[in-house]
């Protein structure tokens, strides 16, 4: 297909959508005042799955595709973030630390894959790296070793999740997240059981307020559906490397928005250490389009 202009309307698109993404760690850290973190995940991806799954044709994936990408980026990503952020890790560090899935999605690319890393990958893998160097040298209480090490596991299981989906090939984006729910919502209740227990559980549910419900279902319905319809219907009509780059607000409004709502403090290593981490991903994203625009024809 042949791409269109990239008109005003799309960019405005395209920032909603990275808003929303970004503003998310902020909007976790709501509904963790309130409700366990393993519940709260469990709750975000039920709602993902019900009702939508009865309104979407299964994508014509094998199951083993749909179960692993749920228990990935369902139980292995967002389910330990949640509990990363209940206390171990600042939102906006959260933000910044878990864009290192280009790091091991390259890592893994290479592993699985035997894909070549270019020049260019490795100068994004070694800023990343310097990037978490840095966060590591400054734990403190509102930034612990354990909660750098779970955000950090977060984004190894974010990397699976895209080398799943990449064997998955070209699919309906918002169905292959809805009946990957159905891996993710269930084995996250019964670890919320098994963890959280369940006096936690009927006293989250009981006590949660409009807020933390409103939280799940930005999670659901902002971040999960609302997110990836329009990120796919935008990358349906334009190349990869014109809508790719947007990604690079996430962190920015994540760190931007827990700094404005949290009064989360923003010292200099946390700039320096967030500046490293996007500077990586922005060599790792935006290098392919540049080298082709300057490549000698």
């Amino acid at each position: 297909m042949k791409s269109q202009p990239f008109p005003w309307q799309h960019a405005l698109l395209a920032f909603a959508v990275a808003t929303v993404w970004g503003s998310n760690f902020v909007v976790i850290k709501v509904a963790l005042d309130q409700l366990p973190p393993l519940l709260f995940a469990a709750l975000r991806f039920a709602l993902a799955l019900l009702p939508a799954v009865f309104f979407l044709k299964r994508p014509q994936v094998p199951w083993l595709h749909l179960a692993a990408y749920g228990l990935l980026i369902g139980v292995g990503q967002f389910g330990v973030i949640y509990y990363a952020m209940n206390g171990h890790i600042s939102p906006g560090l959260t933000s910044v630390v878990i864009q290192t899935q280009v790091v091991f999605t390259i890592l893994l690319s290479m592993w699985l894959e035997r894909e070549r890393v270019q020049p260019f990958q490795w100068a994004a893998l070694i800023l990343a790296v310097a990037g978490i160097g840095v966060i590591a040298v400054y734990v403190d209480q509102t930034t612990t070793s354990a909660g750098l090490a779970m955000v950090l596991f977060a984004a190894l299981c974010w990397a699976g999740g895209n080398l799943v989906s990449k064997r998955s090939g070209r699919v309906n984006a918002l169905a292959y997240v809805v009946w990957a729910s159905l891996f993710s919502a269930p084995p996250l209740f019964v670890l919320s059981l098994v963890v959280e227990g369940w006096p936690a559980i009927t006293d989250g549910l009981m006590h949660a307020d409009v807020y933390a419900w409103a939280s799940v279902a930005w999670q659901s319905f902002g971040n999960t559906l609302f997110g990836y319809v329009m990120w796919g219907w935008l990358l349906a009509r334009h190349p990869t490397a014109t809508v790719a780059p947007w990604a690079l607000l996430v962190p920015v409004v994540g760190l931007a928005t827990a700094v404005a709502f949290l009064d989360e403090p923003l010292p200099l290593w946390k700039i320096a250490a967030a500046a490293l981490i996007v500077g990586g991903l922005a060599i790792n994203l935006l290098w392919p389009q540049v080298a082709r625009r300057y490549r000698p024809t």
